[in-house]
C-alpha cells in the first residue's frame, strides 16, 4: 500500500488525513508555549504576500495564537483571524484583544462570499484539506484576491543549523522546515487542486531573510512546540530534546547567552481569477 509522509512520520495513504488531523490538533495543549516561543514573520514577506491585493480586507486563516495576525494589525489592514482550535483561539484573543477573531477552519470558513481581498496562512496551509478548503477559499475571496501561504524555515545553509536539523530530526524540524525542501513540498501540495485550481492563477514563490533571538533553552522550548514533538511519547520527546540541548551546548554559536537563529520566511502566492 502507498505511503505518505506528514511532519516526518510515515502513514499508510488511507490514513494520511487522519494522521494530519491528529498532528494539526496537537497544538492546543501547548498554546501558551506556542505564543511565547514561535517566531513572527519577516515583515517584507508579509508585505510581498499582500502586494497584489485589491483591497484591505485580509483573512488570517488557521491563525493559531496570532503570530501573523499581529503583523497584519501592525500594517494597518482590516484583518480577521479564523482558528479551529479553542485553546489557540483563546490565546490569540488574550494576546491580541483588539483582533477580530472567529472560530472556524479552512474547510468551513465563517465568512460570506467574496468578503475578503486576501487570504493568508502562516505555517498552516500544509494542514488544510485542499480538496475542501480550496473551494472554500475561492468562495470567500473577491475576484482578483490573493491567496498566500507563509512558512518560517530554519536556514540550513549554515553548518551549525544543518547540524541542528540532523540532531533534532524530522519530528522537531520537519521536512518542510528547511529552505532546500520547502519548494518541493509546496510545489503541488498546498495550493487549491482539482476544480478549485481553475479559479486561481499561476503561483509565485519567494524567500525573505529572517531571524529570531533565542537562547539554547528557548530554542529547545520552540522545538518542543512542533507537532511531531507534541504527539511523541514523553520518553522519546525528552530524549530528542536532550540531544538538542547537548548539541547547542557543544557549539560556540549557541553555547552561551543569546544568539540569532538564522531563518527565512518563504511565501507561496497566487490570485483568484
Amino acid at each position: 500500500m502507498a505511503l505518505a509522509v506528514v511532519a516526518g512520520f510515515r502513514f499508510e495513504r488511507c490514513g494520511v488525513k487522519e494522521a494530519g488531523r491528529e498532528l494539526s490538533s496537537s497544538f492546543g495543549a501547548a498554546a501558551v508555549a506556542y505564543a511565547e516561543h514561535r517566531p513572527d514573520y519577516a515583515l517584507a514577506a508579509v508585505q510581498w504576500a499582500l502586494e497584489p491585493a485589491t483591497g484591505p480586507r485580509v483573512l488570517d486563516l488557521g491563525a493559531g495564537t496570532g503570530k501573523l495576525t499581529a503583523t497584519l494589525l501592525a500594517l494597518g489592514v482590516d484583518v480577521l483571524a479564523v482558528e479551529p482550535d479553542p485553546a489557540m483561539l483563546a490565546e490569540l484573543r488574550q494576546t491580541l484583544p483588539t483582533a477580530h477573531a472567529l472560530s472556524g477552519s479552512a474547510e468551513a470558513i465563517p465568512l460570506s462570499e467574496g468578503s475578503v481581498d486576501a487570504v493568508l496562512a502562516g505555517n498552516a496551509m500544509h494542514w488544510f484539506d485542499m480538496d475542501v478548503a480550496g473551494p472554500e477559499i475561492a468562495r470567500v475571496l473577491a475576484p482578483g484576491g490573493v491567496l498566500a501561504g507563509l512558512w518560517n524555515l530554519m536556514d540550513d545553509q549554515l553548518d551549525w543549523v544543518a547540524g541542528l536539523a540532523q540532531v533534532a530530526g524530522p519530528a522537531a524540524i520537519g521536512p518542510r522546515d528547511t529552505p532546500g525542501s520547502w519548494r518541493l513540498e509546496t510545489a503541488g501540495l498546498h495550493l487549491p487542486r482539482g476544480r478549485a485550481a481553475a479559479r486561481f492563477g499561476s503561483r509565485e514563490q519567494v524567500e525573505f531573510p529572517h531571524g529570531q533571538r533565542r537562547t539554547a533553552d528557548s530554542l529547545v522550548a520552540t522545538l518542543a512546540t512542533r507537532a511531531g514533538m507534541l504527539v511523541m511519547p514523553e520518553q522519546e520527546r525528552e530524549a530528542a530534546l536532550g540531544r538538542v540541548r547537548a548539541f547547542l551546548a557543544s557549539r560556540p554559536e549557541t553555547a552561551d547567552g543569546e544568539f540569532t537563529l538564522p531563518m527565512v520566511t518563504g511565501v507561496l502566492r497566487t490570485r483568484r481569477l
